[in-house]
């Protein structure tokens, strides 16, 4: 039997999936070790073998692909636990990645991080700026060289960056993606002087306009890469050690997985490793069951993550913001906030306030029973009884439901004057209503009609929430996938190579029509052959068959005197000046979609800022039949619970429902509670869930207020 193997690394739960080559996918939970993620790693394994009866060890000959969603980039960014890092930077533009174009104070963070213009903060430097520094060299915009480079200087300043105890150097010098011999240059020199020294360089990192934004997409790659290039060695030679020899694969942010040895050099393509695989699960599963249009929600212990899904392919932004900085890789898009099961309650000034703090893993909520003191959002549904203390995590994790209620009533409700239920309410209504506004938000302001969608539902918590949010929502259906409790591990298990890469060649046109003469489609086609030439080797190194390679085409374009520019899909082959008003015409529909036709700025004529390719080398993977959880212990549950919904309805009794003895096209009428070991799903007053032919929950809502 050969098997392939998902495992995706969160705040909370280590996620795993299980898939043989006869399509039985097992889902296994098991919590984070933050001290050292890769034992969470093993620990899924071992629960892996104990499902399938093996012994410890066994397993890894027979897996014929690894895939892992990790946080270990964006953990050492958080945490500021990358290496001590130098910049190389053009004379007179030390500062660049300090001043960070004026955004550092409010870029990546949450409405009320930055609605205090006295308690922002601007983001703490990853490189210091005593080690930033400056050589003698000038190129222009055209790519010509004004000021030749000293290399005299360049090996000065290295010098001193190595006195300095630097172990890894970025180089970013002016206009370099125009002209890179200058980069290369300095590069060479670094090589000769300190082989040993990391070394990431713009123009083959990200060789794109923006000043600030290649600097520091290079200087945070910089940073990160030795401390991800050597947990990735550690852990391909560890699970090799142990009998691995199949794939190992990393899912990248961009939409698929990469090579290892790839994250090594590309460290800031992970950064959003984890929650992507919960978005290409999704996009995998519309295509199954026909749904085009799909919002995806991962509601786990610490956030509350939310994707898109428009025709059956994620969306994918081609920048992202990651902790303060502009990075310049492209990254299915992702927008969270801080409303996980494990958000923390609070009274402040006699107001209830939920989140964005976590308990986390460790201590986490109160009901974990490991000295958490802070009542939660897991807290609250067990007090309102949608969580079974009993049959947490298929009764492998027993709750102390007493331990918070009195949490409960210390914290929130004696502060505020309420019963015990009723602040459990308030907790899970907030948290309701910050899921269904963002779900909101996120539709509306991108000009789309909450209505044309699905919401899918996943992580630990989604299925407990998803009958609110989702109601409020007026989405067409609520569905909670079958591989709801792992469905970022899924994402990794069954995703295929991914490799982009990006080239700006700036071009504009002072009017708007005509501009389809103006700019230069042979060059246009030129530059995206020798991105798909570029790509298209990438995948074939890393193991990927030449005719499963996929290539997409985009183009950044914007009005000229904005700062802000679109994505728009570009056509296959030779373009001429037909393809180019068809790519025109796109930009101008997508333009007014999103910001409607009064905004319309035709006058200033518009410039196409870069080109980009995205290449997915696909995968033979088994088609998953069958989806088994963790094993329940033979847990005996009751036939139905009291749940309390709130003052308006009061207590009342829910179906239970075990959820694995469901059959594709049994219907459950709420309110009722249906049991997975991995999650809880709570059908609301007045909804229906039936399960479907892939054994996902499909919610129909009836009552907005469900």
């Amino acid at each position: 039997m050969a098997y392939f193997v998902g495992i995706d690394i969160g705040g909370t739960f280590t996620d795993a999936v299980l898939l043989d080559d006869e399509g039985t996918a097992r889902l296994l939970k098991t919590p984070t070790t933050l001290h050292d993620p890769s034992e969470g790693v093993n620990n899924a394994l071992a629960l892996a073998e104990q499902e399938l009866g093996l012994q410890p060890g066994e397993i890894l000959p027979d897996v014929e692909y690894f895939g892992l969603g990790t946080t270990v980039a964006t953990n050492a960014l958080i945490e500021r636990k990358g290496v001590t890092t130098g910049i190389i930077t053009t004379k007179g533009f030390r500062d660049s990645i300090l001043m960070q174009r004026a955004t550092g104070h409010w870029t990546g963070r949450e409405l009320h991080e930055i609605m205090h213009d006295s308690q922002r903060r601007q983001t703490e430097p990853v490189v210091e700026r005593e080690l930033i520094r400056e050589v003698t060299e000038r190129i222009d915009f055209r790519g010509t060289i004004i000021t030749p480079l000293d290399e005299d200087e360049v090996r000065t300043q290295v010098q001193a960056l190595l006195d300095d105890g630097v172990q890894a150097i970025a180089v970013c010098l002016l206009w370099s993606f125009r002209e890179s011999c200058h980069e290369q240059r300095v590069a060479a020199i670094i090589r000769e002087m300190a082989p040993e020294v990391y070394l990431t360089v713009s123009s083959e990192l990200a060789p794109v306009l923006g000043e600030y934004e290649r600097t520091a997409t290079t200087a945070l790659n910089a940073y990160l890469g030795p401390t991800v290039r050597g947990y990735m060695t550690k852990l391909n030679g560890s699970l090799r050690d142990r009998g691995l020899k199949g794939s190992l694969r990393i899912l990248d942010s961009g939409g698929g997985v990469i090579t290892p040895e790839r994250c090594g050099e590309t460290a800031v393509s992970i950064l959003t490793s984890g929650p992507a695989g919960g978005v290409l699960a999704s996009a995998q599963l519309a295509r199954r069951i026909g749904t085009p249009n799909v919002l995806t929600t991962d509601m786990g212990g610490t956030s509350f993550d939310v994707g898109m899904v428009i025709d059956y392919e994620p969306v994918i932004a081609p920048r992202q913001q990651v902790n303060g900085y502009q990075v310049l890789k492209p990254a299915v898009e992702i927008t969270a906030i801080g409303a996980g099961g494990g958000s923390i309650a609070r009274v402040v000034e006699g107001q209830l306030v939920v989140g964005p703090t976590s308990a986390g893993s460790h201590p986490g909520p109160v009901c974990y029973g490991r000295g958490g003191t802070e009542p939660t959002v897991t807290d609250a549904d067990v007090v309102l009884g949608i969580i079974d203390p009993a049959f947490f995590l298929g009764g492998t994790f027993a709750l102390d439901k007493e331990g918070a209620i009195r949490a409960m009533h210390d914290k929130i409700a004696a502060p505020l004057g309420t019963s015990v239920e009723e602040a459990a309410a308030g907790i899970k209504s907030i948290a309701d209503h910050r899921m269904a506004d963002l779900l909101d938000t996120l539709t509306v302001g991108h000009g789309h009609d909450p209505r044309d969608f699905v919401v899918f539902a996943y992580g630990g918590a989604g299925g407990s929430h998803c009958h609110r949010f989702g109601a409020e929502l007026g989405a067409q259906s609520i569905i909670v996938p079958a591989t709801a409790t792992v469905h970022s591990a899924f994402g990794a298990a069954t995703s295929d190579l991914h490799v982009s890469a990006e080239l700006s060649d700036p071009m504009h046109s002072a009017t708007w029509h005509g501009a389809a003469d103006v700019f230069d489609a042979d060059r246009i086609t030129r530059n995206f052959e020798n991105l798909e030439a570029q790509v298209s080797k990438e995948l074939l190194e890393a193991g990927a068959v030449s005719d499963r390679i996929v290539l997409q085409r985009f183009v950044d374009m914007r009005f000229r005197m904005q700062n802000k520019s679109l994505s728009i899909p570009a056509e296959p082959g030779v373009l001429n000046a037909a393809a180019i008003q068809r790519l025109l015409n796109a930009f101008e529909a997508q333009f007014v979609e999103l910001y409607g036709p009064e905004a319309l700025f035709l006058g200033a004529g518009v410039e196409i800022v870069s080109m980009r390719v995205q290449a997915k080398g696909e995968f033979d993977k088994p088609r998953v039949s069958r989806v088994l959880g963790a094993s329940t212990n033979g847990l005996h549950l009751p036939t139905s619970r009291p749940v309390y919904l709130g003052p308006d309805r009061g207590t009342v009794m829910a179906d239970v429902a075990r959820g694995p003895d469901l059959r594709p096209g049994d219907r459950v009428q709420g309110p009722a509670i249906i049991e997975h070991p991995g999650t809880t799903i709570f059908v609301g007053v007045g909804q229906t869930a039936v399960i479907d032919d892939l054994e996902n929950t499909v919610i129909r809502t009836t009552e907005k207020d469900a």
